[in-house]
């Protein structure tokens, strides 16, 4: 089965921290320019079918042994504007529950431009 090359954008026009959120086949992917690289998710939560990629991107939490907040991971973390699940934008994966992930397509940077593998 051959697989549809989705045209993006040109590289410039996806700045490092943004986002760009386009339709194919009835279905719409966000793809985002993360510290330089390029990753394409489904725009669709896995918790609850919400606009996952229209959220905002941020950073999270991070682990400590200590009583002191710490936050990190800038920019790597996209939560779903509906109920708050956080994802990780590189893997898809949820931080609060593992066992749940976003899909993930792959990308390919040609020429300065930016393609969706569907």
């Amino acid at each position: 089965m051959a697989r549809e090359s989705l045209f993006v954008c040109k590289i410039d026009e996806l700045p490092v921290g943004s986002r760009k959120i386009v339709s194919f086949g009835g279905q719409t992917i966000g793809v985002f320019n993360v510290h330089g690289r390029i990753y394409a998710l489904n725009n669709r939560c896995p918790h609850r079918a919400g606009a996952l990629c229209e959220g905002p991107i941020t950073g999270t939490s991070l682990p400590t042994d200590r009583f002191e907040y710490i936050y990190g991971r800038d920019g790597c973390i996209l939560r779903c504007a509906w109920h708050g699940w956080e994802f990780e934008i590189e893997s898809g994966t949820c931080l609060g529950d593992p066992r749940f992930r976003a899909k993930m397509y792959d990308v390919v940077v040609q020429a300065n431009e930016i393609f969706v593998e569907m």
